[in-house]
């Protein structure tokens, strides 16, 4: 199967699930033509199916419930219980159990694929060394360590606190998103979440990310003792990679990725009937690459992402011991190997889709 047969298989399988958002699915096949990169972003379908023939050497790593969707722009912030600012892996959407070096390799081979589309200029093999050693060195250690910006991570602080957080320009933004009816069943998850509020809440349809975007997402705006405040619902589906692998599963594992990781968790982060809740705010957003500074530490940023990523396998306290053994008899350059493998065949598909 091809990739325009996958996407439409696949766009078909949501459909009868969930329902899509039409225009947001014509969207996104547009943004899926602008580069490489989006195009992986978008995909995670089709990634789950071709990388087994692109990497059989990994499939019988160990498995633990994985990220699945992870790539170098799957990064944000958010506020934890104390009010502190955390950075960290924003998106679990298709989190499921998987062999652990697919989280590496999509994240390798995204921060390949934004060298190739000169958003990062670090070099393919020092990108993947990278985000390695940020990986091994956490997993070996066995404890992690959530990335808590207040007193610590400068350099990470700097993209947190950037122009595009600002306020004024973030509340402007999503106030700008078209007023739209949730259905009754989303109100009634949506306005229980917010605050005591002045007046009615104004919903909006909001249009966000690549690999989510054709689902419905509803945000609640409100003014709330003097300031404004948001909660949005994303439509939730099970894990591509269980579409991908056949086994069509209907189990969500959002929550059960998080219970577990060793993170300073959003606790507004919920699951309910089927939504995604979570607080919209100028720091509890993604953070995409042309956002960052751009005099960075890119060795630095990959090697926290590369934590960061263990923070979350950490959770499999079970297959530890397994994963780290793996990691010892791996070659030197595996990772490296993989990762351009697969940056290699998502530009076929991209300049196949491109083609269609």
């Amino acid at each position: 199967m091809n990739v325009v047969a996958a996407t439409a298989a696949y766009e078909s399988w949501a459909q009868k699930r969930i329902g899509l958002v039409a225009a947001d699915v014509a969207l996104k096949h547009q943004r899926m033509r602008e580069g490489a990169f989006p195009f992986m972003r978008a995909t995670f379908y089709r990634w789950a199916a071709i990388w087994p023939e692109a990497c059989p050497e990994l499939l019988a790593a160990p498995k633990l419930l994985a990220v699945g969707d992870l790539h170098a722009e799957n990064f944000g912030t958010w506020r934890d219980s104390e009010g502190r600012l955390v950075w960290g892996i924003n998106d679990f959407d298709e989190a499921d159990t998987m062999p652990y070096a697919i989280d590496l390799v999509r994240l390798a081979t995204s921060a390949l694929l934004a060298g190739r589309d000169k958003t990062l200029s670090i070099k393919p093999r020092d990108a993947a060394a990278a985000i390695l050693k940020g990986y091994r060195e956490t997993i070996t250690s066995g404890s992690g360590a959530p990335f808590v910006l207040e007193e610590e991570h400068p350099e990470l602080r700097a993209m947190a606190l950037g122009e595009e957080r600002d306020p004024v320009r973030f509340w402007a933004k999503l106030n700008g998103q078209r007023t739209a009816t949730p259905p009754a069943r989303v109100r009634a998850i949506l306005q229980p979440s917010l605050p005591l509020h002045d007046g009615t809440p104004r919903f909006v349809h909001r249009i966000a990310g690549l690999g989510s975007l054709g689902r419905a997402r509803y945000v609640a705006i409100a003014d709330a003792s003097g300031g404004l405040v948001a909660r949005e619902a994303k439509a939730m589906l099970p894990s591509a990679y269980g579409w991908a692998c056949g086994t069509r599963g209907e189990r969500l594992s959002y929550m059960a990725i998080l219970k577990h990781a060793s993170r300073a968790c959003d606790p507004f982060v919920a699951v309910e009937k089927g939504w995604l809740l979570r607080r919209l705010a100028p720091h509890c957003t993604r953070i995409e690459l042309n956002e960052v500074p751009r005099r960075k530490d890119e060795w630095l940023l990959l090697e926290a992402m590369g934590r960061e990523t263990a923070n979350i396998h950490l959770g499999s306290r079970a297959v530890l011991a397994a994963v780290r053994r793996d990691l010892k008899k791996r070659p030197k350059n595996w990772l490296f190997d993989a990762s351009t493998r697969m940056a290699d065949a998502t530009m076929e598909d991209w300049k196949a889709w491109r083609a269609a």
